[in-house]
């Protein structure tokens, strides 16, 4: 414990951590890219039940001054809100986006609980931006330009792009379009991966996610930035319908040596759309028993007003500076990660 005290990180990745923060604004200042905040509390939260939350309790003016025994009383009273700790900017700056705020980045905390590993921190630092007017494959154009241009001077080779049909198909000789438990089953029992079977069940996202992480995220972008584009529409509740494709949605992830840096959408503008998707994942977190989350009302308030045409990605940049400096573990590029915080 005599050494608790100190930083996880060694002291020159605090200087890298901030020549890529300065690349970063710099980047988006030339491009004339707004950089915002938006709260880290909010009284509503994602609705992907994948995603687990931390909440806090917030007492109105007043009411922490009270007697214990007056607040115990007073606990479920319109005195007390429940807040919660934002898993991504995304929602708020959705609505500055239908305020006309233009073309919009924030570099920002996130937090996700229950996450803890060589990949994860509760908290974690994030980058996202929005571009109005543009389509997901400019936003992809944009992305290889930032990911480069960070890396300059290191080895990494040109962008490669593939679709996620084509790369599951290629790594596990299945449809992730077209489900049939018989198939995954048995492919999942030749694998090694009998586990899956009794996990996933009859869930075909869950599949998707199992296999995709266990047999080709690790195989993607060997030394090279890797977009898969056009997930299965049964996995992406924030993206559009691809307009050729209604099996798809325009969504991109990004990869390097088989970490995940990044998700990206041309963003889903239609109101009524997205609340009929978060009421599908309320209902999926209501039969898995899972902590309840608040649809953001707000957000629906903000397409039905106009969100312009835009995509936007977020990338977590923990994630990145371990690639960037050769890390193993994100604790070796946080000055304090969650066991010394």
């Amino acid at each position: 414990m005599s050494q608790d005290w100190r930083p996880t990180c060694a002291l020159e990745l605090l200087r890298l951590r901030a020549q890529m923060l300065a690349e970063t604004r710099r980047f988006f200042a030339d491009r004339s890219v707004l950089e915002v905040e938006t709260p880290l509390l909010g009284h509503s939260i994602g609705t992907d039940p994948q995603l687990e939350f931390f909440t806090t309790e917030y007492l109105l003016p007043g009411m922490a001054c009270m007697p214990e025994a007056c607040r115990e009383q007073d606990r479920r009273s319109p005195t007390r809100q429940t807040l919660f700790l934002q898993t991504s900017p995304e929602f708020a700056m959705k609505r500055l986006l239908a305020a006309g705020s233009g073309s919009i980045y924030q570099i920002g905390k996130a937090f996700r609980n229950g996450e803890s590993g060589r990949f994860h921190n509760p908290e974690f630092t994030i980058l996202e931006w929005y571009r109005v007017g543009f389509t997901l494959p400019q936003l992809m154009d944009e992305i290889a330009e930032l990911i480069g241009g960070l890396f300059s001077g290191q080895s990494l080779q040109e962008t490669q792009r593939v679709s996620y049909q084509d790369v599951f198909v290629s790594f596990t000789g299945l449809d992730p379009l077209v489900f049939s438990y018989q198939d995954y089953s048995a492919y999942a029992k030749e694998s090694g991966l009998s586990e899956a079977v009794a996990i996933c069940g009859h869930d075909h996202p869950l599949w998707l996610d199992f296999l995709f992480s266990h047999k080709v995220q690790p195989q993607l972008g060997k030394n090279v930035l890797c977009m898969v584009y056009g997930y299965p529409a049964c996995q992406s509740s924030l993206a559009r319908i691809n307009e050729h494709n209604a099996l798809t949605t325009d969504r991109v992830e990004i990869f390097i040596n088989g970490i995940e840096l990044g998700n990206g959408y041309y963003e889903l503008a239609d109101a009524k759309e997205q609340g009929n998707r978060f009421d599908k994942e309320l209902a999926i977190r209501q039969q898995q028993k899972l902590p309840v989350s608040v649809k953001d009302q707000r957000l629906i308030a903000a397409l039905q007003s106009g969100l312009p045409d835009c995509s936007g990605v977020a990338i977590g940049l923990d994630r990145l500076l371990m690639l960037l400096s050769g890390s193993a573990s994100i604790d070796d590029v946080l000055s304090f990660a969650i066991r010394r915080a």
